[in-house]
């Protein structure tokens, strides 16, 4: 027989959902697949539940009464960094879907869905969110002054001051983190940063570049630690980086 204690726990997804039947359908679905669902209707009960739980996934809907899915996003990613967020959007609501992966969100599912594919997208994020304390440690690295945790995504500056990174700013770092000294055109950055579901263009790697080189106080497009290669895109100098 084997030892109780030695079960997985059950993952814990907290649904944020105004729809009574989705939380209820949910409740009942995720249950054989190793998964223990709360759900609460709206920002206040997001608000009240998330100090006190352990929450593994949160799964939010974006058309939400009172306080918005995406205000909630925002909120969520300042107080809980590395909580996965799975965004339930309408069908078609593009614009919804790049605001909350640019504020954070880890994958988006689009209403009506498959409650397979749910499982599925919970799996996944588990998956790219999990890593040991030891991989936690070896992820985390300095860039000059500043220290860049990869996995629970947190930048520090100098003064030990968090600074909240957007999906997108935390995706180009990564992928300048990965490639350093190299010349990464921005097709290779768009290959590097894409967002499932997301349409993206040259034009939001420009953006995106810029706002990174504000957060990181470093404006230098010539000798900073983020290089613009005239017609060919950009070269990340991390400056006494160390791993």
């Amino acid at each position: 027989m084997s030892d109780p204690a030695a079960l997985p726990s059950p993952v814990h997804c907290l649904l944020v959902d105004d729809d009574p039947s989705i939380r209820e359908l949910l409740t009942g679905f995720l249950q054989p697949f190793g998964m223990r669902l709360d759900a609460v209707a709206d920002g206040d009960g997001l608000r009240q539940r998330l100090p006190s739980a352990a929450v593994d996934v949160l799964l939010l809907d974006l058309m939400l009464p009172g306080e918005s899915g995406l205000d909630l996003c925002q909120w969520v990613k300042r107080v809980q960094p590395g909580l996965p967020v799975i965004m339930l959007t309408a069908q078609g609501d593009t614009l919804s879907r790049v605001l909350g992966l640019e504020l954070g969100a880890d994958d988006y599912l689009p209403k009506p869905f498959e409650p397979r594919e749910l499982v599925a997208r919970i799996r996944a994020v588990r998956r790219s969110t999990s890593a040991s304390p030891q991989a936690q440690a070896s992820a985390a690295v300095r860039i000059g002054g500043w220290r860049f945790e990869r996995v629970q995504r947190r930048l520090y500056d100098p003064e030990g001051v968090m600074h909240t990174l957007s999906a997108a700013e935390y995706r180009l770092l990564v992928a300048f983190v990965d490639h350093p000294e190299q010349a990464l055109s921005r097709d290779r950055l768009l290959e590097l940063t894409r967002a499932p579901g997301v349409d993206t263009s040259e034009r939001s790697i420009d953006l995106a570049v810029s706002r990174l080189r504000h957060k990181l106080g470093d404006p230098d497009a010539q000798h900073g630690l983020i290089r613009t290669l005239r017609g060919t895109g950009y070269l990340f100098a991390p400056r006494r980086a160390v791993p």
